[in-house]
């Protein structure tokens, strides 16, 4: 029996969703690095100790018709964050409410795999939704820290065992782990690594969410080192602590949105000049959905630090330039960029990745080829390959497909 509640909020009216469309050619191998996922009603049931079990998220139903998660005793609306994939340009202002207003390819994973299919994606990197708060924090944060972990180790286990393990060529495993107590988020980092993920996310500026700083080094370390040591990939998603701040009266999604590639670039320099890269050469780092027209800034701005003031003084490495750590340490995602892919050369071919945000409004299904086709089809082959799929194979240690396009 599900739970009732009164949320107070009109729920939004959406139109039914479009018909599928037909399947894309496919001319370009694709590997996505920035997709996202969202928990079904069970995500949690039968993974939690018998003790905690009954006190697990759940879904319930609000008077007016939602149905969102409740999280310690607490509503969070609700289940349906961005999902615009399937629907008319006229609704995607509006967030669903209700499982049947989403496409299935948000929770289901046969149904991913069947929405990756018409859209021509091989394989996919996929972000926690709300129920985690986004980047995974919101387990940690719980009173009852016991119940957190349990949450997050709940759901790394639905992870593996519904998407991962079902489709292992199509599926790229990232997780969550323990982020207030960093030893037991590095063990969760290597239980996971045991078992085949390959990248783990958090919010990009922890200090946003009441997290500690990413120069508290000595909290972070624990984790930092686990995902050196054990090839994961750490997954800064931009927006995952939030939007930028923004004055009153500001369009807060369109400025919001808008606002992407500065917060991304922030983000960056903060994890650059924490000291970790640089301690770490090992530490694999992505930028998720901040694109890369920023990049080769950064590095220049880097540069110039470093040659003509003083202002680099502080930085660590005696061996290696920031530009240079930055440029072993990072990758940067793209969804089109179509004026700043002439920078590619400067920011290194090799540390650029594709992504199709599916199912969200800057996603690109199901026309990705297309897409890809309009950005990069006039570079060479071989940059094409790296940049749609070889860099992402080679990153996360992911197997290709036995035809390769171009």
């Amino acid at each position: 029996m599900v739970d009732v509640i009164k949320l107070g909020i009109k729920r939004p009216v959406t139109r039914p969703l479009l018909p599928d469309p037909e399947p894309r050619p496919v001319k370009y191998t694709l590997i996505s690095a920035d997709d996202h996922l969202m928990e079904p009603p069970h995500t949690f049931e039968g993974r939690l100790p018998a003790k905690l079990q009954e006190r697990a998220p759940r879904i319930v139903e609000t008077e007016e018709g939602h149905q969102v998660w409740s999280i310690e005793g607490k509503p969070y609306f609700q289940v349906g964050f961005m999902c615009v994939a399937g629907r008319s340009r006229e609704d995607q202002r509006m967030e669903p409410a209700r499982f049947d207003e989403i496409r299935a390819g948000r929770w289901d994973a046969d149904a991913r795999i069947r929405d990756m299919d018409i859209s021509g994606i091989w394989a996919s990197v996929n972000f926690p939704s709300g129920v985690t708060g986004f980047g995974g924090h919101l387990f940690s944060q719980f009173q009852d820290q016991e119940l957190g972990l349990a949450c997050v180790r709940a759901w790394n286990d639905w992870l593996f065992e519904e998407w991962y393990s079902k489709h292992p060529e199509r599926i790229v495993p990232l997780g969550i782990t323990h982020l207030t107590d960093p030893v037991k988020g590095a063990e969760e980092i290597r239980r996971n690594a045991r078992r085949g993920f390959k990248a783990v996310t958090m919010p990009e500026q922890p200090h946003n969410v009441g997290l500690p700083p990413v120069f508290d080094t000595a909290h972070w370390d624990p984790i930092i080192r686990a995902c050196a040591e054990t090839g994961t990939v750490l997954n800064l998603h931009v927006g995952s602590a939030g939007f930028a701040k923004m004055p009153p009266g500001a369009p807060m999604l369109e400025l919001g949105a808008t606002l992407f590639g500065p917060m991304a670039l922030t983000s960056c320099a903060e994890w650059l000049w924490s000291g970790f890269p640089a301690r770490y050469p090992e530490l694999k780092i992505a930028m998720s959905e901040g694109g890369i027209g920023w990049a080769a800034m950064l590095m220049d701005r880097l540069d110039d630090i470093m040659s003509r003031s003083g202002y680099g003084a502080g930085w660590p490495d005696k061996k290696n330039s920031p530009s240079e750590v930055l440029k072993r340490n990072f990758w940067f995602c793209m969804i089109e960029d179509a004026s700043t892919i002439c920078t590619r050369h400067r920011i290194g071919v090799e540390n650029i990745l594709f992504e199709s945000d599916y199912p969200h409004g800057d996603g690109t299904w199901p026309d990705t080829q297309k897409v890809i086709e309009r950005v990069l089809g006039a570079l060479p082959v071989e940059e094409i390959r790296m940049i749609t799929h070889a860099n992402a194979a080679k990153l996360y240690r992911h197997p290709l497909p036995a035809k390769i396009v171009p």
